[in-house]
Parts: C-alpha cells; structure tokens; sequence
C-alpha cells in the first residue's frame, strides 16, 4: 500500500494543468481500485545488546525522586523510564559499551534486569548482579545465559559469595544436565550513606531487540 501511495503521490505532483489533472482524476475514480493489505507475523522480541552500570545516590528527603534518581543519575541511566526484566538472557545477548548520554532520549523506555537496594542513614546499601552463560554439554553451542541479583547490607565480598550460590543453585535446577555454565561475571556496588535516604543499584540494560518473524498475513 505504500508503494501505490508513492505512485499515487507522483501521479498528482506531475500534473500542472488543471483540466488534465481533473480528466486523469476522474478516470482513476471510475476504475476499481483493489488495495491489498498485509501484515507481517512477529514473535516475541528477543533482547539483543546490553550494557552494565551502577550507580548510589543519597537524599534527606525521599527515595524513590530522591536517593533512587541519583543513583540512576550516577549510572548514566536517569533520562528513561526504568522497566525491570527477570533474569534470563538469550543466547544472542552481548554486552557492549555504555552508550554516551546524549543518545538516551529523554522520557525513553529503559529495560533492565536490576539489583537496587534502599536503606536508612548509616546503613550499607549493596547491589550486584552476577552473569553466567549456559553451553551445550554435546556441541558446546552457547544456549543463552541466568542472572541472579542481591539486594541487601552485606560487604560486597559476601554479596559475591551469595551471588555464586545463588548461581549456581539456579544452574542445578533445570540446566545442569543439558549444559555447561561458564563465563561468569560479577558486578557489585556498595557504600553507606551519610544522609537520610540511600540507594545503591547495579543494572544490566538492554538497547536493542530482534523481531523473529513467523510469516506473513493477508
């Protein structure tokens, strides 16, 4: 339909005369005209690139406008709209480097898979994330990858080691027959703050998607 819009619109831009223009026109209007429209079928989008961040913020005010937005502000992320994921990623995925800010459009959707903790004064505030990456045990093809988060006061020590438990707890319930988890990572982010509020996050954020199409509808 698009293409007969481009003929239609170079059809009537053509004409400078106003008799032809109407005589043409007229002939269109008596001849049957079949728009034929189609759809394209399209799967569940499949997260693509992705980049990891941290950032902690502290507020004698408030949390989520205040401790929360400065923690987002000092992990680069704070122009877009946070959405959360669980925690799986699919084999495509690959970390890339954290885009410059001035290419995060203001009001933006932002999806992530987060660890973010809140706390009172003088408490610590830890987040992390640790990334592990699953591969066929027969033809060592890359099947996809698990994240688990921490969310609570520990030391970033036993925030990793608790991150490696979970892991690999989640490895051994329904992946560890079939696959191979290796390439991990972990990514922490700890401090205590001085004021009333504190929040500390770490996110992995997604900045792009694929689109399987399935086929065509008439």
């Amino acid at each position: 339909m698009f293409k007969q819009f481009l003929v239609l619109k170079s059809f009537f831009s053509s004409k400078s005369n106003g008799e032809e223009f109407h005589k043409n026109n007229s002939t269109v209007a008596e001849s049957k005209i079949k728009i034929q429209q189609k759809s394209l079928l399209v799967g569940n989008r499949i997260p693509k690139n992705f980049f990891l961040t941290s950032g902690a913020g502290e507020s004698d005010i408030t949390v989520h406008a205040g401790s929360y937005h400065l923690a987002l502000k000092e992990a680069g992320i704070e122009r877009c709209n946070i959405v959360t994921y669980s925690s799986i990623l699919p084999s495509i995925a690959t970390e890339v480097e954290k885009p410059a800010q001035e290419e995060m459009i203001h009001g933006s959707v932002m999806e992530t898979i987060m660890a973010c903790t809140d706390v009172l004064k003088g408490e610590m505030a830890t987040a992390g994330l640790i990334i592990g990456w699953l591969y066929d045990k027969k033809t060592d093809e890359k099947y996809g990858g698990l994240v688990c988060e921490y969310h609570g006061n520990d030391d970033e020590g036993t925030a990793s080691q608790e991150l490696s438990a979970s892991l690999n707890e989640l490895h051994a319930n329904g992946f560890s027959e079939r696959f191979n988890l290796r390439d991990i990572k972990i990514v922490t982010k700890s401090f205590v703050p001085a004021k009333k509020f504190g929040t500390s996050l770490v996110a992995l954020c997604f900045t792009d998607y694929a689109y399987p199409v399935l086929g065509v509808m008439e």
